[in-house]
């Protein structure tokens, strides 16, 4: 099984490296933006919840959020693992999330922080937002969103570091280079491995 997380602030190619990892790895991306909007959709309990607090343009709670996680990986796409996005946001839902997994005798076996020079990731938002035509996403709007990535993950990176499951990657660059680079150090680690097989 392969049980990975990805995080790395806006810009840096979180989604394309994503969906690159979960086809190699044959396993479900996990993102809480997706599983929010199915949710609504499909106007489950949890769902209306979550557009009532969203409606009102409050932030989904922590336990709503992890109840959310935690229904998603009961479903069976999740048997051979899965890449998350997007979660765990806080110290809180690391707890949780240590613990759900800890139930079903498992582990994440690493998390993956795409790491790039923020100028160039503004730079290259700012010709994206050019080039859509979205005038409103100044500088100044791209380099708050960039702040706030990095106080939100920075005490989460320092836990995932602490326990050596960080693998921090050049995210800039060639799209190909970079899967590259992830490929090498997750297979240092023996992730996706017959070592990582044997390990579960």
């Amino acid at each position: 099984m392969t049980r990975l997380l990805i995080v790395g602030p806006p810009g840096a190619g979180k989604g394309t490296q994503s969906a690159r990892l979960t086809q190699t790895f044959g396993i479900p991306e996990i993102a809480t933006g997706d599983i929010f909007r199915a949710n609504i959709r499909d106007q489950t309990p949890l769902g209306v919840e979550v557009k009532a607090i969203v409606d009102a343009g409050d932030y989904v709670p922590d336990s709503l959020t992890n109840a959310l996680v935690a229904s998603r990986l009961e479903q069976p796409d999740t048997r051979e693992g899965f890449l998350l996005d997007g979660y765990p946001r806080t110290l809180e839902q690391v707890s949780y999330l240590d613990a759900l997994l800890a139930g079903k005798g498992q582990a994440l076996n690493a998390v993956i922080q795409l790491v790039a020079e923020r100028d160039e990731v503004v730079a290259r938002l700012r010709k994206r937002a050019i080039d859509q035509g979205r005038a409103d996403d100044t500088e100044e709007a791209i380099r708050h969103r960039q702040e706030v990535y990095a106080r939100e993950t920075t005490p989460l990176i320092e836990v995932y570091r602490d326990r050596d499951l960080l693998i921090e990657v050049d995210g800039l660059g060639d799209i190909d280079e970079v899967t590259a680079r992830i490929a090498s150090a997750l297979a240092q680690r023996g992730v996706g491995t017959a070592k990582d097989a044997a390990a579960n």
